[in-house]
């Protein structure tokens, strides 16, 4: 984590303001927050009580479907060792499911059809001992929708992540998550069952204000779709790695492809990637949500601003914990909003490249490409039409593109019998230094009259 320096007073006062009136007004016995900006936990805070005094950053409470991101994040690092293909069946790695047919892929985005829950009794509440076997977990009845055609929530679905990932590294899923995961980003209290100091779960009756323990069972085979116990403090640090990603864990491109919406948005806009939820509050945020019976959880990251935020409550109701996560973080990106990167000249220039940049033309739209750090090219639109993206440098003359439309596709540098460059190549799409210049480049040609002053 980097250095960075202090909230403003005024920032903290507001902050500490709006976790206090989440509290009060979602009658939650405590609840417990922290945001991170640029790596660096600025602030956290606590209302409420546990043993007896407010909570701290280091007290535990059950993040419940976070853990799904964990999860991700797990078989992701397995993709990224060409171990698994997130576009083979599950029966590749974990034989004899009756989702056998489901891609890793649709499980990660909540498109492989399964049903949310298990069998009756309530998976949440019950110790995992009932269902001993993914059978028990899956159920007589557990593909209620065709695979990849829509978005539909399951929580059996993580359970089967877990076991896939237990199948391939050959031990079980959260010794795999504390060797892997948490001990490289110093998560020491980030467990699968609670660790003192820890919050205890409570009900809070909707008409009176008195409480009901509720339980917390060890779920067993279900646990990578809830079970986890966490902190402020650390899970603010797995939130630096869902912004900046980290090459001990997962590296910044893999953490972009989890970003990247792969199931259909639904009414309110949001969407699913592979285990993280996207959404509009103002800002996009990706992070998850979490509730568990007796405990409600929040993490957010608003990338565009350096932010992460996690909140807390331990309560099975009440807590609106997706907006308060929303509100901190617009305290902080409205109250002080990030400086724009300081400019700097690159350190080398590599004079084939300069040579591409400035002014090019499709057809007649203007384009101009700019060179950035590490050969890295970006094309921006100088019209009032046109598709702009950012491009990777793959091998020599070619780039791939990273943005929107041009997401994945192919930029190459052509050149004439001479060497010199006749023309870009994206993707069939013909760019030229004049408009509809070279004319023998040019698809369908181009009118030998040329350019002329009358449409008469």
């Amino acid at each position: 984590m980097t250095t960075r320096a202090e909230l403003l007073p005024g920032t903290v006062r507001a902050l500490d303001h709006r976790l206090a009136r989440g509290q009060a007004e979602g009658r939650a016995p405590s609840m417990a927050a922290g945001l991170v900006r640029d790596g660096v936990l600025v602030w956290s805070g606590g209302r409420g009580s546990v043993d007896g005094a407010p909570p701290t950053a280091d007290t535990q409470y059950r993040i419940g479907s976070i853990t799904k991101t964990f999860v991700a994040v797990l078989v992701l690092r397995l993709r990224d060792e060409g171990l698994v293909d997130l576009a083979a069946p599950l029966e590749t790695y974990l034989p004899g499911t009756v989702a056998g047919d489901r891609t890793v892929r649709q499980l990660l985005s909540h498109t492989a059809g399964l049903a949310s829950e298990t069998p009756s009794p309530w998976w949440e509440r019950t110790a995992g001992e009932l269902r001993p076997e993914l059978a028990d977990v899956l159920g007589p009845t557990p593909l209620a929708h065709p695979p990849g055609l829509r978005f539909h929530y399951s929580n059996p679905g993580f359970a089967l992540l877990g076991a896939l990932v237990a199948a391939v590294r050959g031990r079980p899923w959260g010794e795999v998550l504390a060797a892997e995961v948490l001990a490289p980003l110093g998560m020491s209290r980030t467990t699968l069952m609670p660790a003192a100091p820890h919050a205890l779960g409570w009900a809070v009756h909707p008409w009176a204000d008195v409480l009901l323990p509720e339980p917390t069972p060890d779920t067993h085979l279900m646990a990578p779709a809830g079970q986890l116990w966490s902190t402020v403090e650390d899970l603010t640090r797995f939130a630096v790695l869902l912004l900046d990603g980290d090459d001990r864990v997962l590296s910044a491109d893999s953490v972009a492809q989890m970003r990247e919406p792969l199931a259909p948005p639904a009414d309110d806009g949001s969407g699913y990637g592979m285990g993280l939820q996207l959404r509009d509050a103002g800002r996009p945020l990706v992070g998850h949500g979490g509730s568990m019976p007796g405990f409600l959880a929040g993490l957010d990251c608003a990338a565009a601003d350096g932010l992460g935020v996690v909140v807390f409550a331990n309560a099975t109701s009440g807590p609106a914990v997706g907006s308060i996560a929303a509100d901190l973080l617009g305290i902080v990106a409205d109250a002080e909003p990030r400086p724009p990167r300081t400019w700097s000249p690159l350190p080398e220039v590599d004079l084939d490249l300069l040579a591409l940049t400035g002014p090019w033309y499709w057809g007649a739209a203007p384009f101009a490409v700019m060179l950035r750090a590490d050969r890295h090219l970006e094309l921006v639109r100088l019209g009032t039409r046109g598709r702009e993206s950012r491009f990777r440098p793959e091998a020599v003359g070619t780039w791939t593109g990273l943005d929107d439309y041009y997401a994945g596709e192919r930029l190459r540098v052509v050149r004439g019998p001479d060497a010199t460059v006749s023309h870009l190549d994206l993707g069939s799409f013909v760019l030229t230094r004049q408009p509809y210049g070279s004319p023998d480049v040019i698809p369908g040609g181009v009118d030998p009259a040329g350019w002329g002053g009358s449409a008469g």
